[in-house]
């Protein structure tokens, strides 16, 4: 079974950092190892909608961010592929939310817009993560 693990959430104070861990484990359906996937961050406060974050491109060369966090927030891979990173520097109250790490499978015809990222459908989400951040 395939698993999606976000680590790394807590509470800290305004203008503080963060690093969430998404670790992604098990046989996919289709065969492909996450090396193939897109990985992407989305959050969702309390009371509000699911919202995209941020997405990294199954090689890893592209990057997409949400202008709520764009400069503020980093996305990486290690190199192993299997493992993904958000690093979250000068957090606001308004990123408080429940974090969800997503994989998608990769494209062979194209690579995939911020749209396309934003939309899905995802094949895979983790069960998120509480990133509490003080006024």
């Amino acid at each position: 079974q395939v698993q999606l693990v976000e680590s790394g959430g807590g509470l800290v104070q305004a203008g503080g950092s963060l690093r969430l861990t998404c670790a992604a484990s098990g046989r996919t359906t289709s065969g492909r190892t996450f090396t193939k996937y897109g990985m992407a961050w989305f959050r969702q406060a309390p009371g509000k909608e699911r919202e995209f974050v941020t997405a990294i491109s199954w090689g890893g060369v592209s990057t997409y961010y949400a202008d709520s966090v764009k400069g503020r927030f980093t996305i990486s891979r290690d190199g192993a592929k299997n493992t993904v990173f958000l690093q979250m520097n000068n957090l606001k109250p308004e990123d408080t939310a429940v974090y969800y790490c997503a994989a998608i499978a990769g494209s062979g015809r194209y690579y995939y817009t911020i749209r396309e990222y934003e939309k899905g459908p995802y094949d895979y989400w983790g069960q998120g993560t509480q990133v509490t951040v003080l006024s």
